[in-house]
This record gives structure tokens, C-alpha cells and sequence, in this order.
């Protein structure tokens, strides 16, 4: 059996910005993720902020330009390429002292590694699930932040893919814990067990501020049409119901705030 790595974007940044970033799920959930994190008081007043799994950095650009100042990190150079020329397009400073943007092409690994600083507010989204050991990435992620500071995390999540499947008639699919011979390059393979995620972060030292779902129900829809032309109806609906259970669990993401210890 090949061993787990953690993967990388190079090559096909820009088909990841097509397909996720600029869709109706990448706009939902850049929306439901800026609702979660400008709630926090921290972020009420201008703060230091690590993005971890940058990507392309879209929700550390709209916090940028809410004054905050961000360092952002990836292993792929494409996607914190994209991330500089489009701060730079939106007038964002990357260099000088004003910056409100800096940029290292590093993995997780290597940044608990070689940090000399810690965040009172740390972003890792969608990222997790890409990683081959997501667990020792709390704890990576942990050493990372301020004590007392915030991360917001996150996931990928598991029985959201399976009900979301089950809906969709791939019993084969599901009876094989979603094991396929050929690999879809923008969708992750390997979507984490809630309960599996709650109990690393519980053991890395985190207690859960708050849980809601991403997609909770644009990825149900019968008609997938109305992802882009009831768009703002359907936004309205997850956001008033995504921290309500059951569908805060049933999001195809899981966004937690969670708390490290003083």
C-alpha cells in the first residue's frame, strides 16, 4: 500500500479557482465563513492573523481589507501566486511596512517546525482532509496559536458525503467508503469522521466555541440550477439555519471555532 501524502495544487491552480472558488459553493462559503470570524471579538480591533492551507486566500484578502494583517501559507507556490497578484489587484499592500500581506511557500510540518511566533487567530480551511496525518496536524496547529487564541477550522465532512451520496443513488460508491480506482483531482478522497475530528481536537488542547455547516443544503438541491439562480435565497436560508442542528452536521463542510487554552 502506497503511503499517504499530503497534497499539493501546483499545476492546476487555476482550474481550482474556476471550478471551486468562483462557483456558488465557493461564494457560499466564503460568505458563511466571513459571518463566523467577524463575530469574534478579537477580530474587532486590527489583529495578526496565520492562514494556514492558505490556497489562494480569498477570505484572508477580505479580512486584509478590514485592516488585519495576515501571513499567509501553502505548499503550493501557484496558489499563494494567485493570492499575491489578486491582493495586489485590489490594492492590498504585500511589501513595505504598511503590508498587510505576507506570503512562505511551507507545509504545516515545516512551519511548527520553524515558527518563531505565535497567533492569537489562526485559519485552516479546507485542509485537513488533504493532509496524510490530519490528526498530528492539531497538534501542530496548536503550537501555533497564542494561548487563549482562536482557530478556525475547517473540515471536509464525511457523513455529509455519505448522506449527500446515498441522495444521489452511488450505493456502490458508499458500500466502498468512497474508495475509487481513479481520483477526481479537486475533490478530496479522504473526508473526516466528525466524531474523529472532535476527539484530536479535544486531545490537542481545544475546547469547540461554536459548529456550523457549510452547504447544508445547496449540495441537496434536485435541481441544481437553483444553486446559482435562487443563490441569494438559498444564502439567506443557510445562514439562519447552518448553526441550528441537524443541519448544522449535515453541511458538506464543518466550520469550528475553537478555543486554546489559557
Amino acid at each position: 500500500m502506497n503511503k499517504k501524502t499530503d497534497r499539493s495544487f501546483d499545476g492546476i491552480a487555476a482550474k481550482f479557482q474556476r471550478n471551486i472558488y468562483q462557483s456558488s459553493k465557493g461564494a457560499l462559503r466564503q460568505q458563511v465563513l466571513l459571518r463566523d470570524l467577524t463575530a469574534l471579538p478579537l477580530l474587532q480591533a486590527p489583529c495578526q492573523v496565520l492562514d494556514v492551507g492558505a490556497g489562494q486566500g480569498q477570505i484572508s484578502l477580505l479580512l486584509a481589507k478590514m485592516g488585519h494583517t495576515i501571513h499567509l501559507t501553502d505548499v503550493s507556490a501557484d496558489m499563494l501566486a494567485i493570492a499575491a497578484e489578486t491582493a495586489m489587484a485590489a490594492g492590498i499592500a504585500i511589501t513595505g511596512p504598511a503590508a498587510q500581506l505576507s506570503f512562505s511557500q511551507q507545509s504545516l510540518a515545516e512551519l511548527s517546525q520553524t515558527a518563531k511566533r505565535q497567533y492569537p487567530l489562526l485559519l485552516c480551511h479546507a485542509m485537513l482532509e488533504w493532509l496524510a496525518e490530519p490528526q498530528l496536524a492539531l497538534q501542530q496547529l496548536n503550537a501555533l496559536i497564542m494561548p487563549g487564541g482562536i482557530l478556525s477550522l475547517m473540515y471536509y465532512n464525511k457523513d455529509a458525503k455519505r448522506l449527500s451520496n446515498i441522495l444521489y443513488g452511488n450505493f456502490d460508491y458508499v458500500a466502498a467508503d468512497f474508495k475509487v480506482k481513479k481520483k477526481v483531482s479537486l475533490s478530496p478522497q479522504n473526508p473526516l469522521e466528525p466524531a474523529d475530528v472532535a476527539q484530536w481536537y479535544q486531545q490537542a488542547g481545544f475546547r469547540l466555541i461554536s459548529k456550523t455547516g457549510v452547504r447544508c443544503f445547496h449540495d441537496y438541491l434536485r435541481d441544481r440550477s437553483q444553486q446559482q439562480s435562487h443563490f441569494q435565497q438559498l444564502l439567506e436560508l443557510e445562514l439562519k439555519y447552518n448553526q441550528q442542528e441537524p443541519y448544522a452536521s449535515l453541511g458538506r463542510y464543518t466550520h469550528l471555532l475553537l478555543a486554546k487554552a489559557v
